[in-house]
């Protein structure tokens, strides 16, 4: 199999990557596309105390299986299929499925530090990194965490304030310059992904010589 072509999606938390990514999947068929995401490869931290955590600051790029990551994707170029349990975010209620990422002639890598990770970087033909202002982000990662991941307020709070904005700041920011499209979503109207990604697909099948 040639090398997929690879697109790195990135964003600051709550600037709309789920919906982003479904709705650029739903231009392809699945022969022609897979995504591989950086949060399922978080390092288990479900033997810790719900204090413990609390504290423990998962938006480090050492949370991360770096090197588990970086081979799968490699294993990707290869041909091979990998099989990879995904990650509920500690969340009792919510049972794993087994992920089969299958490869195809175009490869997503989204997560929050693949930019960061200079390996990873390195394989990326094409760059896209979705933001919106703090205030609507935090709105929606509160609804997020709250309903989906089973947090509590004070909880979502704490990880916003001492977590999720320093490593935004450290670890994404830095390499907005260096992307190949920026997408400010600061309002919920589906149009506005909807159109990014009907423009961005309409030019990756051009350039690749979809039909």
């Amino acid at each position: 199999m040639d090398k997929p072509y690879v697109i790195g999606i990135a964003g600051s938390s709550g600037s709309g990557k789920t919906f982003f990514l479904k709705s650029f999947l739903n231009h392809f068929k699945d022969s022609d596309i897979t995504l591989i995401s950086q949060d399922d490869y978080y390092i288990p931290a479900n033997t810790k105390t719900q204090e413990e955590n609390r504290l423990y600051n998962f938006d480090l790029p050492t949370s991360i299986d770096r090197d588990a990551f970086y081979k799968d994707i490699k294993d990707l170029f290869d041909g091979k299929t990998i099989y990879k349990e995904e990650y509920t975010f500690n969340n009792p209620n919510i049972k794993p499925k087994m992920l089969e990422i299958i490869p195809a002639p175009i490869l997503i890598v989204e997560g929050l530090f693949i930019f960061h990770y200079e390996e990873v970087n390195n394989l990326l033909d094409y760059r896209i990194f979705l933001d919106a202002n703090e205030d609507v982000a935090l709105e929606r990662r509160l609804k997020r965490d709250l309903l989906e991941r089973g947090y509590d307020h004070d909880d979502v709070m704490y990880k916003w304030i001492n977590h999720v904005v320093p490593s935004y700041n450290t670890y994404l920011l830095p390499y907005k310059q260096i992307t190949d499209k920026v997408i400010i979503n600061n309002t919920d109207d589906p149009e506005v992904i909807n159109s990014a990604t009907d423009l961005i697909s309409q030019d990756l099948r051009q350039k690749l010589n979809f039909v």
